[in-house]
């Protein structure tokens, strides 16, 4: 509860307070019933400051949450990055995890596209590709000077119902800066070329601004399974 509150989050807190206010008004003692709900409400906006790790072809994760099985699927069409299928890491995030999401890698947004859409539970693989999402094509390099490609997509889950994204075209980011939020449960997929080897495992934790989820010096298939 000492974590900073991230200001999209204020909104909401204060209905919450109110509604809260109001029960105790109307219902005296049983207004205790929403106490949970409004501390809940205010824990879910923290924004905790977070250490992210020094190095050069780091890709880290945007979203806390558990690391979902991974993929093979092509970039969201809107992006225009082709039809090509790549690695695709995705982290389900729960109403309890923090949903403020960070940049996974120093470089330019070459695009930003919003596509409307469903809202089937987050950890479905299907909500790649139907869910409501915000995608950002993002170009970074390798230490060699060699430029990659990479996606990282906003989904909407079965309760959220609000993507909140500040990226822009032609934009300069820099690996574990802010960038974003979503509410409420949801999830993150980062796309990457196809022989870059995930340093996650399926079911792990992955925190914002800190876990690393490649790294782009190297391609070894050893490297598969490795976690921070």
């Amino acid at each position: 509860m000492r974590s900073p509150i991230h200001r999209e989050g204020w909104p909401a807190i204060g209905i919450f307070v109110g509604l809260n206010a109001l029960l105790f008004v109307v219902a005296g003692p049983f207004g205790w019933a929403g106490v949970p709900l409004t501390v809940w409400c205010v824990w879910f906006f923290r924004d905790p400051e977070r250490v992210t790790p020094v190095g050069d072809g780091l890709i880290i994760s945007p979203a806390d949450g558990k690391v979902l099985p991974f993929a093979v699927a092509p970039p969201p069409p809107e992006l225009e990055m082709g039809d090509a299928p790549l690695t695709r890491i995705s982290i389900f995030m729960n109403v309890f995890n923090v949903h403020v999401n960070r940049v996974p890698c120093d470089g330019t947004v070459l695009a930003v596209a919003y596509r409307p859409g469903r809202f089937f539970n987050a950890s479905f693989d299907k909500a790649s590709e139907h869910n409501e999402r915000m995608a950002a094509h993002i170009r970074t390099q390798r230490p060699d000077g060699s430029e990659i490609d990479i996606a990282v997509v906003q989904i909407a889950g079965l309760v959220a119902r609000r993507i909140k994204s500040d990226l822009n075209e032609g934009q300069s980011v820099t690996r574990g800066n802010r960038y974003g939020i979503i509410r409420f449960g949801s999830r993150l997929d980062v796309y990457l070329p196809q022989g870059i080897k995930p340093l996650v495992t399926e079911g792990q934790h992955a925190i914002a601004g800190e876990t690393v989820l490649a790294d782009l010096t190297t391609d070894d298939a050893t490297a598969e399974g490795q976690s921070t």
